[in-house]
């Protein structure tokens, strides 16, 4: 049967993929940012998994505010990287895994929550950033993904406790997968920021590191938090966080072994959060 053995969060910072794309990464800004992922490439390498379930938000390169499902799951056998408006990065197509996928969608929907099932999309920054810090530049990613979107942009968002319910049917579905697979799921966006108004390039440090802390220690407090408290002290868009609880909520019960977190501000306007949690079943 399919396993969980891992999961990892990160910020998917689109100027982090420029500055790989450019090779920018050994300039004074970046390189401390950078410099706190070296541990989790080498992790990666050292526990690879089967297949990535990489959750995410489209930024208005597959959806648009015409039609955002809340929740979507890519089925496709392969997702290109998005043009978002200055040509597609220079990274490998996303392969992915339509029979997994497919079944966690079938799981899912039958414990009543609703998805919508994606047979064709590009992805944008939201998903290749996380694949690139974790994984360098290779010629091709290191195993399938599957893409889960989650609607952070148009409002009703999905509220902190449905990500946290909808993670763990994740988690049931997939051990209920019949193959042998090892499974890593990954929660990304965030961390605080806010990219317009009056608050345009708001970072709040203090929320950012008792999220981290709450989210390894406390998973079930953080999600009864209301986005509205999100909106407050971590910006507009600092409600990508809740993203997180989905890939928090699909690991086991028992508390997990904390293997690496990293905080940098600033990285653009965004500040930067990561972790990565081995499961203990």
């Amino acid at each position: 049967m399919a396993k969980i053995t891992a999961s990892v969060f990160t910020s998917h910072v689109p100027a982090i993929g420029a500055a790989l794309d450019l090779g920018k990464t050994r300039d004074p800004y970046w390189q401390p940012v950078f410099q706190g992922y070296e541990y989790s490439k080498q992790w990666m390498k050292d526990n690879p998994p089967d297949v990535i379930f990489l959750v995410y938000n489209d930024h208005a390169t597959a959806f648009s505010l015409e039609m955002i499902p809340t929740f979507a799951i890519g089925c496709a056998a392969e997702f290109k990287p998005a043009d978002e408006g200055w040509g597609p990065r220079p990274v490998p197509t996303v392969i992915g895994h339509p029979e997994l996928a497919s079944h966690i969608a079938q799981s899912v929907i039958q414990d009543d929550f609703d998805l919508t099932i994606v047979n064709k999309m590009d992805v944008d920054h939201g998903l290749t950033v996380p694949l690139s810090l974790m994984c360098g530049q290779p010629e091709a990613w290191p195993c399938p993904v599957i893409p889960f979107a989650v609607n952070v942009v148009q409002y009703p968002v999905p509220s902190g406790q449905r990500c946290y319910n909808l993670g763990k049917a994740i988690r049931k579905a997939i051990e209920a997968f019949d193959q042998d697979l090892n499974v890593h799921i990954w929660g990304t966006g965030g961390m605080s920021h806010q990219l317009q108004g009056p608050r345009a390039g708001l970072i709040n440090k203090a929320f950012d590191n008792a999220f981290l802390d709450r989210l390894v220690t406390d998973p079930a407090g953080q999600a009864a938090v209301p986005h509205i408290d999100y909106v407050r002290e971590a910006g507009s868009e600092g409600i990508e966080l809740v993203m997180w609880l989905i890939a928090r909520a699909a690991m086991s019960d028992k508390p997990p072994t904390l293997k690496h977190r990293f905080y940098h501000v600033p990285a653009s306007n965004t500040a930067v959060g990561h972790l990565i949690l081995e499961n203990n079943p």
